[in-house]
């Protein structure tokens, strides 16, 4: 059964750097057809999607979030890391990452994190 686990800090300053990293257990990051993404969820706001990376390696971004994010991976540990740049209180969210077999935003059938509540401090 494929599992996803987010970890990283729960508290980032304003203009920092944001940095979570999904574990994968299950499946291998490299299998052909598995797209691995990040989405977040804002206080009130509805879920958006960040962006993700296929398994080939090749990331992609949200257009709005293109300019300040990573994506990447280590596959020696099956892992995919977010790095999301110059923070601000709106980027406050609960943070997921998910495993589908699309590039688009993934879907409630599809495989989920339980997410990481990330908070962003002026």
């Amino acid at each position: 059964q494929v599992q996803l686990v987010e970890s990283g800090p729960g508290l980032v300053k304003a203009s920092q750097t944001l940095s979570l990293t999904c574990t994968v257990s299950g499946a291998s990051l490299t299998i052909a057809n598995s797209y691995y993404h990040w989405t977040r969820t804002p206080p009130g706001k509805q879920m958006e999607w960040v962006g993700g990376i296929s398994s080939s390696g090749e990331p992609y971004y949200s257009p709005s979030l293109k300019s300040r994010t990573s994506i990447s991976r280590d596959t020696s540990k099956n892992q995919f890391t977010l790095q999301l740049r110059s923070v601000t209180p709106e980027d406050t969210a609960v943070y997921y990452c998910a495993r589908s077999p699309t590039a688009t935003m993934p879907s409630a059938d599809d495989y989920w994190g339980q997410g990481k509540q990330v908070t962003v401090s002026s």
